[in-house]
């Protein structure tokens, strides 16, 4: 996958753009305080793929009160006997409320598979079992938003090793950084069972190219913007690069538009 810079990446441009949409994001959200609308929005992706730094800047300004980041760690003993999605519907967004899932239930799909967390029928279970879910979830009047970030290898080797190495990061290592690259076909097939699997016309996946962070920042802003639309929404601003951000199809893959 191709590392391609665009023109609001340079600094200033980054800085003044990121504002910018910041700005339409408090406009959306007071739309969603005053409608009484639940949004929620899940970030999956490989180990390093940026997952933080996206939602860092999608809430920086956003009300606290109203503003949830989930980030679950392992599952306890009873987490693992109890119902697959049960440990994350406490967590679901009610009225007013704008939820940020910083990986998901989709971990099952990705990490579980891939480290042999999960039984195989469990496995397919959940893959049977997860579009059934969401679309109750919509149903029930919660917009769910799907974003797959996607780096390549020698991107992702770049980045665990500027963990490893940066004092303030050290808190964003884990034993599965040291098998993610070594595991990177096994990821790979299991992502694209995943994205073909699970996306739907209701629950589509949108991948995003983020081996250039702040490229990916920007555009996963804008696509939010674009799919959480209020009326006063500046249409422009909400406009992704599509060749950054877009909902994905299995074409993508043989395209080579995903990373292998």
């Amino acid at each position: 996958m191709p590392k391609r810079k665009f023109s609001d990446t340079g600094p200033t441009e980054y800085k003044e753009t990121l504002r910018a949409l910041q700005v339409e994001l408090v406009k959306v959200q007071k739309h969603v305080i005053k409608h009484g609308h639940k949004a929620l929005v899940i970030f999956e992706g490989r180990d390093a793929s940026g997952k933080d730094g996206v939602i860092k800047r999608i809430v920086q300004h956003l009300s606290p009160r109203e503003t949830r980041v989930v980030a679950l760690g392992r599952p306890s003993d009873r987490d693992r006997t109890s119902w697959y999605f049960q440990r994350y519907v406490p967590y679901l967004p009610a009225a007013e409320e704008f939820v940020l899932l910083n990986r998901s239930w989709y971990n099952r799909a990705t990490v579980e598979k891939v480290m042999g967390f999960c039984t195989d029928d469990e496995y397919e279970n959940f893959l049977q079992d997860v579009l059934p879910f969401e679309h109750m979830l919509i149903g029930a009047g919660i917009q769910v938003l799907k974003y797959y970030l996607d780096i390549d290898k020698q991107e992702q080797k770049k980045r665990l090793k500027d963990r490893r190495q940066d004092p303030l990061k050290q808190w964003k290592i884990s034993p599965i950084d040291e098998v993610a690259v070594e595991r990177w076909d096994d990821y790979t097939k299991a992502r694209n069972v995943m994205l073909t699997r699970t996306s739907s016309p209701l629950s589509p996946w949108i991948v995003v190219r983020a081996n250039d962070k702040r490229s990916a920042r920007l555009n996963v802003i804008r696509d939010v913007l674009a799919r959480l639309a209020c009326p006063e929404t500046d249409k422009h601003l909400a406009t992704p690069d599509l060749r950054v951000v877009f909902p994905y199809d299995e074409a993508h893959l043989k395209a080579g538009l995903l990373a292998e």
